[in-house]
């Protein structure tokens, strides 16, 4: 079958083409699941377990396609561990059982792929070898493999190898973009909060610091208010083409590549199922989830602080001044001046009047001027103009002195009783988490 002309003109400008999938079937598919895994042996057996739980009448349009990486210059404990995976790997796809998993894998009609990105002469390069890079392979090479012959849409679907899923992942996946034409999600997540250690209250303090931004975003009004976590990604096949693929950063891939989906199309969020990350800490990426709890435990800095709720009034203002309609540069500085002298210091610094020049010589059209001020104050900026008021005028506070405020904020009423600028005992803490998550998942439906 040939590939339809937008497939084969993204390959040819953006693939890499260095490296190749094996398979344990031929086929086309619908959903493409792609992981990529680095030392994670005993966790891609976790994986492939959760996956064969969910509904068996989708795993023959879905293909499960791992990227073993890792570089040259890797750790030999970890390129034994890659290797080992490959062993697993190729046995399934052989047909070669070893254990329980590994038959119920063969004899199931779910497909497994996979792409050697470890053994010698196969890894990936040292300048720009990483996850984002891992994803990026996997995902094109995805774009070989669906089955454009259908109407159904064509579903990337984005997690990591320390990861579980509810037994209904693929079936609220596939269904949410099919009956709702998505082009682009993230799925609800949740860390594992069960225990009562200090691993657990290093992530429990990280997943509220996250779910506190996206919250405190979406009381902004920004357009960027989801949550930008690798292992919960998923767009269609054309919004993948769309923003010319994900990049190849070593970290933060998944917060750039969503970005760059947003200003194309609408990140809706798919609550009815439930990615499982590891709360583990790692030395994988450089920042992210393993790294936090990483610093948690090593009690670099105070965890318990959370941005200024102060910080994002000034934003929520600005949001709201920036999309009023006017061909004037002056009126846009004068209105940030107005909310904050703070606030116009960095537009300034920030170039606005520039940017935004630019963009009235370019189209007087109000929607184009409109999409324009979003590609400009896009997430990495509003993520900027926070960090730079915080430094400026109104640092971090008490995590849960902040929290209580977004409760009020959004008119929530919560029975939780604590002394301001005090830090809770871990099971109040929890109860403050699931109250977050609780929010978090109510309708995030905003203009785009």
């Amino acid at each position: 079958m040939n590939l339809p002309e937008n497939v084969e003109k993204y390959l040819k400008k953006h693939s890499v083409p260095k490296w190749n999938i094996e398979l344990s079937k031929d086929g086309k598919y619908d959903n493409i699941i792609v992981i990529p895994a680095i030392s994670e042996f005993e966790n891609i057996k976790f994986v492939l377990g959760s996956l064969i739980e969910n509904d068996a009448k989708y795993f023959s349009s879905t293909l499960v396609v791992f990227v073993i990486n890792n570089l040259e210059t890797s750790e030999e404990r970890i390129k034994s561990d890659n290797e080992i995976s490959l062993y697993f790997l190729r046995n399934i796809i052989n047909g070669q059982a070893n254990d329980d998993l590994s038959a119920a894998l063969i004899s199931s009609d779910l497909t497994i792929g996979l792409v050697d990105a470890s053994s010698r002469g196969e890894e990936l390069p040292e300048n720009h070898g990483g996850v984002g890079l891992a994803r990026k392979i996997g995902m094109d090479l995805a774009l070989t493999l669906f089955n454009y012959e259908n109407s159904n849409k064509k579903i990337l679907i984005c997690t990591d190898a320390d990861c579980t899923f509810d037994k209904n992942y693929l079936t609220e996946i596939v269904s949410n973009f099919n009956k709702k034409k998505l082009s682009a999600a993230v799925v609800n997540y949740r860390h594992d909060t069960s225990g009562n250690n200090e691993n657990t209250k290093a992530i429990i303090c990280y997943e509220y610091y996250l779910r506190y931004y996206v919250l405190f975003q979406r009381y902004a009004d920004s357009h960027f208010a989801f949550h930008t976590i690798g292992s919960t990604m998923c767009c269609d096949c054309e919004s993948y083409i769309k923003v010319e693929g994900i990049n190849k950063k070593k970290a933060a891939e998944d917060f750039y590549f969503l970005e760059k989906l947003a200003k194309q199309v609408k990140i809706e969020k798919i609550t009815s199922t439930t990615v499982y990350p590891s709360g583990r800490g790692s030395w994988r990426v450089p920042f992210g989830t393993g790294q936090r709890v990483n610093r948690y435990l090593a009690k670099e800095q105070d965890e318990y602080l959370l941005y200024n709720p102060a910080n994002f009034e000034i934003l929520k203002k600005w949001n709201e001044a920036l999309y009023k309609n006017s061909d004037l540069v002056s009126y846009y500085l004068e209105a940030g001046e107005n909310i904050h002298p703070e606030l116009y210091k960095f537009l300034i610094k920030q170039e606005f009047d520039r940017a935004f020049s630019k963009i009235l010589n370019r189209t007087n059209d109000v929607k184009q001027i409109n999409n324009q001020k979003k590609f400009w104050f896009d997430g990495f900026r509003t993520l900027k103009l926070i960090h730079y008021l915080r430094d400026a005028v109104n640092p971090n506070i008490n995590a849960f002195d902040a929290i209580d405020i977004l409760f009020e904020k959004l008119g929530i009423s919560v029975d939780i009783k604590r002394d301001k600028g005090t830090i809770p005992e871990l099971e109040m803490q929890k109860k403050y988490l699931e109250v977050l998550r609780k929010l978090d998942n109510e309708d995030l439906s905003y203009d785009n």
